[in-house]
């Protein structure tokens, strides 16, 4: 069954409306036609069983059928990553899996070793949200992960509430995860490619944060950030 994305504001009447972008893949890519049986999710956890009503130039009318469960349901584990960028197609990497492994949010991280500018990363947002959408579709998830502009490191761990909840992981200089979470919401920082400064492992730990290191293994920042969601997915999360 073919999924597409409609803003909850679009469902009206028993009535849903696709925008442009999701009426050219519907018409030209998968060529549909009027009568075809699709689902469409709204990215706040809902999805519908719907038909095809009129195909038009720039949107679609579908009727809404009923409501279903979405393929994959969401983890009781909400899940916070917030990642140092790094160049070229390498987070854009992250994005996917992280939503392919449940994540609820991304906070794209400017750090002192980061290689992207803040420039740079403003103009890539975008397209990280279009493949987190892409990536909704694909794996079946009816929430969409939400994609936050870009921040500067400092800035960020001053503006969490509740330290308790934060680990920042770190590939020296830290101890080993807890046993226990204490709840259902964790944010999990991950470094870039060269690593933490020492000042920012300083400033976590005077701000509260956990410093953690996992094992000994030297992994690439890419890899780093899709295993550290996993491994948090199979201890407290659904992924077991």
């Amino acid at each position: 069954m073919h999924r597409f994305f409609a803003l909850p504001e679009s469902f009206r009447d028993e009535r849903v409306l696709l925008d442009s972008g999701e009426t050219r893949h519907l018409r030209d890519v998968l060529r549909l036609a009027e009568g075809a049986n699709v689902t469409v999710f709204d990215g706040c956890g809902s999805e519908y069983s719907c038909t095809v009503v009129e195909i038009k130039k720039s949107e679609t009318e579908l009727l809404v059928i009923s409501k279903q469960e979405p393929a994959s349901p969401e983890s009781a584990l909400k899940i916070t990553l917030a990642a140092a960028m790094l160049k070229g197609e390498k987070f854009d990497l992250v994005v996917q899996k992280a939503v392919e492994l449940g994540v609820i949010k991304l906070i794209p991280l400017q750090t002192a070793r980061c290689d992207v500018k803040p420039r740079d990363a403003s103009k890539r947002v975008e397209r990280w949200r279009r493949i987190a959408l892409e990536a909704s579709k694909q794996t079946g998830r009816a929430s969409l992960m939400k994609v936050r502009e870009p921040m500067d490191f400092g800035a960020y761990l001053r503006s969490e509430q509740s330290p308790a909840q934060v680990i920042l992981f770190s590939e020296r200089d830290g101890e080993k995860m807890a046993s226990d979470l204490g709840g259902d919401t964790l944010t999990a920082i991950v470094g870039p490619e060269g690593g933490w400064d020492d000042d920012e492992i300083r400033m976590a730990r005077d701000l509260g944060l956990a410093v953690v290191t996992l094992g000994g293994r030297i992994l690439r920042a890419e890899t780093a950030a899709i295993a550290i969601t996993t491994v948090l997915q199979h201890r407290f999360g659904d992924l077991n």
